[in-house]
């Protein structure tokens, strides 16, 4: 029995729990095998076949094991180009959990990347904030990556804010917090939700402290 005979449109389920079981299983027997059989059916002439693959890719690396998709980064990144939206956002998911683990590769990406951000589901561009926040971790990609992270967080719809806020407090830096926090108060005039402005707020005073 292969990877492949668990995912689930080869068992005639139409939900995503075999999928997530099937992560579960490969996260704990370190399956490399399974995982190289997931990849490969990635190119698989059936949409579903690819739709379940693709779940259970990043359902591992969701799950605290990047390092056992994290080889694989340049045929994810191959998915940016599919036709299949679901291929597309899910690709990036993957992307985004090994952008600690092969932050390199991820960065040498990153034209792609902008570019399936700039035409990308909401899903999509949740998945660019998170890698360039990773990414404007790293000393050597800061300078670029992190006015693209800015530039993000200054045209995002005014709901989406505070969660690109929040992720982007892990590149917060001593270079950076006043262009951060100016953006983020400049932007707090616009939010209408008491419960957004709070967690706005609670940023700023995260990033002041």
């Amino acid at each position: 029995m292969g990877a492949l005979d668990l995912i689930a449109s080869k068992i005639n389920r139409r939900d995503d729990e075999p999928n997530k079981a099937l992560a579960k299983e490969i996260i704990l027997t370190k399956r490399k095998d399974w995982v190289k059989e997931l990849v490969e059916n990635l190119k698989n002439k059936d949409k579903n076949i690819q739709s379940d693959c693709i779940k259970v890719l990043y359902e591992i690396g969701l799950g605290g094991s990047a390092d056992l998709i994290a080889p694989y980064y340049r045929e994810f990144a191959d998915l940016l180009a599919s036709k299949n939206n679901r291929l597309i956002w899910g690709a990036m998911i993957a992307i985004d959990t090994i952008s600690f683990e092969k932050h390199n590769e991820v960065f040498s990406l990153l034209p792609q990347l902008i570019s399936t951000i700039e035409k990308g589901s909401v899903i999509t561009i949740d998945c660019g904030v998170g890698i360039l926040a990773k990414l404007s971790t790293f000393k050597q990609y800061s300078d670029v990556t992190f006015p693209l992270l800015m530039e993000q967080l200054k045209r995002c719809p005014v709901k989406q804010l505070p969660m690109y806020a929040e992720k982007t407090l892990i590149a917060a830096n001593s270079c950076n917090t006043t262009q951060f926090v100016g953006l983020l108060e400049e932007r707090l005039e616009e939010i209408e939700k008491d419960s957004q402005k709070t967690r706005i707020k609670k940023i700023i005073k995260q990033i002041r402290t």
